[in-house]
């Protein structure tokens, strides 16, 4: 599995990059804010329409436990090579 810290997250939106960024966390956990796209979690393998397959993908939760889970079966089932899991999830994203 592939990490990016929250500096380089920052630095990719401060130099409007072209990658897609996706929150998985459910929208009551919005109350410290968001960034990227919101696909719950729940409802993401039924989204992939949604999952660029050519740009880089970061998927953030909270603390990057349920990222790496959905990650991993993106990778097992359906061929993706192109996603990162934000290192500490959105609370390193916060703090940094």
């Amino acid at each position: 599995m592939k990490f990016i810290s929250s500096k380089e997250v920052k630095e990719k939106l401060a130099n409007k990059e072209d990658f897609q960024l996706i929150d998985i966390r459910e929208p009551y956990e919005f109350e410290d804010g968001a960034i990227g796209l919101n696909i719950p979690l729940d409802e993401v393998l039924d989204s992939i329409a949604k999952i660029s397959k050519t740009k880089q993908v970061v998927i953030y939760c909270k603390t990057g436990k349920r990222a790496n889970a959905i990650i991993y079966m993106l990778e097992k089932l359906h061929g993706y090579k192109n996603l990162y899991n934000l290192k500490g999830g959105y609370n390193s994203y916060l703090d940094s």
